[in-house]
């Protein structure tokens, strides 16, 4: 049977506090993650004359530090042995490691090679593209307007290619990725929690990052400890950086109302697209922004969209209160 696809603003899972104090907890945290998310590209820059792949792969292995000495403080380790005992979790948290490496690879490639816009598109992207593997993956019915969303995306990306003459192969890369990572994460469920989830991800793509700091170290040398003091401490705080908004983002999703995250998704891309536009002065040629504000248009028709089919669910569960 299929049923109505939920949009970003309802697919997020947790339950609602009626507390008005939680709530508003809960929108702080959000809205903090959401923030660290969009100074990510600053971060990162900060980090020359580190290169993408060596900054890859120290943010792997200083997550999984990170995440051991977290599992220590919150006496998480029983629940890290209980998952390591069920192959079918593991074997999810592995496909959720390496989704997440390639939108953390193409990410900051993208971001260190002068794209934090095109990156920025990418999650402005990601909505719709959740509503797209929905429909591909879980077989679930589009409504009218979901499909006007789309339909307005995919014009969106052909005014990309043609007018500015380039595939957005970086924004549709990251929309992909963090799409497929999210419909994961939502198969695993509360069966792994956050900390424990990012664990095991970081377990996975160890061997990953401990081949690339190899060939690095052999080829261009590693830049850990060897540029300067300031450096090192910036790089060292990789794993809490990665680590501290997906908490953050734990925290507050278990807290406020589905709407609230979906509304406060756009936090990280309009900070990113600012950035890249007036801080890095990438540039946005009229087809570029043309191509935006397309998109943009998608996501306005989709969380209306969203916002309308929440109310008249909270309707129809009032009422079935009543009766």
């Amino acid at each position: 049977m299929t049923r109505d696809v939920p949009s970003v603003p309802e697919a997020a899972s947790g339950s609602l506090d009626d507390n008005p104090r939680e709530r508003a907890l809960g929108g702080a945290y959000a809205f903090a993650a959401y923030v660290l998310w969009g100074f990510l590209p600053l971060y990162f820059l900060l980090l020359a004359p580190t290169g993408p792949f060596e900054l890859v792969a120290w943010r792997i292995v200083l997550s999984l530090a990170f995440c051991a000495i977290l599992l220590t403080v919150m006496r998480g380790w029983g629940r890290l042995a209980a998952i390591l005992r069920q192959p079918r979790l593991l074997l999810w948290t592995g496909l959720a490691g390496g989704l997440i490496y390639i939108n953390w690879q193409v990410y900051i490639v993208a971001t260190l090679s002068g794209h934090v816009i095109e990156a920025s598109l990418g999650y402005f992207m990601n909505p719709i593209v959740t509503v797209v593997l929905g429909v591909v993956v879980l077989r679930e019915r589009l409504r009218l307007t979901q499909w006007i969303a789309i339909g307005i995306a995919v014009v969106a990306v052909g005014v990309i290619v043609v007018g500015y003459g380039a595939f957005p192969w970086v924004a549709l890369t990251l929309a992909f990725t963090f799409g497929t990572y999210g419909l994961v994460k939502k198969r695993l469920g509360p069966s792994v929690d956050a900390v424990s989830g990012l664990t095991l991800e970081s377990l996975w793509l160890v061997p990953v990052a401990t081949v690339i700091l190899i060939v690095v170290g052999s080829t261009s040398g590693l830049t850990m400890g060897s540029a300067g003091p300031w450096h090192a401490v910036l790089l060292s705080l990789a794993g809490v950086f990665t680590a501290v908004p997906l908490l953050l983002f734990a925290a507050g999703a278990r807290r406020v109302p589905l709407t609230v995250i979906g509304l406060l998704q756009f936090v990280a891309p309009i900070l990113q697209f600012i950035i890249g536009a007036w801080l890095l002065g990438e540039p946005m040629p009229p087809e570029r922004w043309m191509g935006f504000a397309l998109v943009w248009l998608a996501l306005i028709v989709l969380t209306i969209d969203s916002l309308l089919f929440s109310r008249r669910a909270r309707g129809v569960s009032d009422v079935g209160e009543l009766t």
